[in-house]
């Protein structure tokens, strides 16, 4: 939840419908900044 308040700490839309698009949206944006961090492994062998 911390993460998710750091990108604002309201929700702008009014609608109930919106709010939910507009969390869902904020969500897929922090997957995206953690996949930017995520090193990718490879086997040595």
């Amino acid at each position: 939840m911390h993460c998710i308040k750091l990108l604002g700490q309201r929700l702008t839309a009014r609608d109930f419908d919106r709010q939910v698009s507009e969390f869902y949206l904020r969500i897929a944006i922090l997957n995206q900044f953690t996949a930017l961090g995520i090193p990718l492994t490879e086997a040595i062998q």
